[in-house]
Parts: structure tokens; C-alpha cells; sequence
């Protein structure tokens, strides 16, 4: 991700690192203004989100990060736009571009919606929480997007051998004590 985000144009870095930390769509982030920025936390308006439901974000870490640098740079209502305070578009020539030079050549900006939802299950997050952050109102529509990889099952697989094991050493009867 990050060679990505080095190859965008300045103003897409912080807008792109944004949605892939939190799967945002394009639309909301692009409507995000900074009355919608309280404290340590960030609310999308119902009317700025597809769900048509406010959505309340906790701004910490890379996220409070990327907040205090747009405010460094702040040109008018909009916390993502093009330098000048005029709103971020469409920007596919500038994403495909940069895609291509990272050697990601395909990917969509969309993408990062499944990234978001694939690295905070990873991580451990419970799936109710991810779902609360990338806004995704039913468990299926965040099932769509939390593609399982093979390593995963791999992954899981060694998990259960490892456990049944452990289950085997557990019915086997401890041997008679000598006497």
C-alpha cells in the first residue's frame, strides 16, 4: 500500500491512505468536512453515506495522524481536495497511473474497502466492530468483502490439526503408576 500512496499525487495520499485504513467509500470521503471533525472522532452525515445512517469514527493513530496533517494544509470546508479547498473528483488517470508504476496495475480505489475489512479481521477485530468502522450495515454485504485468502485457510488448517492434537494427548489414559 504504501508504494502506492508514494506514487499518487500529493493530494490523494492522505485521502487513499484514509480508505484503506478505514473502507471508506470514495464519495463519503470526498464529502468529509471539517464540522464533521469532534475532537477525537469524526461523524459521516446520514445524507454523505450510502447506508443513509450517520457513522462515527474514532480518530486514533494513523487516522488522528492523517487528520493533523489536513489540518496543516486546510483550504476551506472539505478535509480532502486538490490543494486549492476545490473538491477531489475523479482522479482515474492519476490511479492508474500510480497503480501501474506500483505494480498494482488493476486495483481500484474500491479495492480498499475489502483491504480494510480483510486487515482488521486479521488483526483480531471483532466483525460487529469492523463493521461499525467501514460501515457496512449487514453482515453480509461485510462478508463480501472480507475475502478469504488461502493462506488464511492454511492458516486455520494447522490451527485445527493443532488442536485436535492436542485433543488426542487429552483422551489418551494416563498409563498405570508402577508399583
Amino acid at each position: 500500500m504504501h508504494r502506492l500512496v508514494a506514487e499518487l499525487p500529493p493530494h490523494l495520499r492522505d485521502y487513499t491512505l484514509f480508505g484503506y485504513i478505514i473502507g471508506m467509500r470514495k464519495s463519503a470521503i470526498s464529502s468529509l468536512e471539517w464540522t464533521a471533525v469532534h475532537g477525537d472522532q469524526i461523524t459521516l452525515a446520514a445524507e454523505d453515506n450510502k447506508t443513509r445512517e450517520p457513522l462515527t469514527i474514532a480518530l486514533e493513530g494513523e487516522l488522528g495522524e492523517i487528520i493533523a496533517r489536513r489540518r496543516q494544509v486546510a483550504n476551506g470546508p472539505l478535509i480532502f481536495h486538490m490543494g486549492d479547498g476545490r473538491p477531489i473528483r475523479n482522479f482515474w488517470k492519476s490511479w492508474r497511473s500510480a497503480t501501474r508504476r506500483a505494480g498494482l496495475q488493476g486495483r481500484l480505489f474500491h479495492d480498499l474497502r475489502r483491504c480494510a475489512s480483510k486487515n482488521m479481521l486479521e488483526a483480531g477485530v471483532p466483525q460487529r466492530v469492523a463493521m461499525t468502522i467501514t460501515g457496512h450495515k449487514t453482515d453480509s454485504m461485510f462478508r463480501r468483502y472480507a475475502i478469504v485468502e488461502p493462506r488464511q485457510q492454511r492458516e486455520a488448517l494447522r490451527k485445527v490439526e493443532q488442536w485436535r492434537a492436542e485433543q488426542l494427548v487429552k483422551e489418551v489414559p494416563a498409563a498405570p503408576a508402577s508399583l
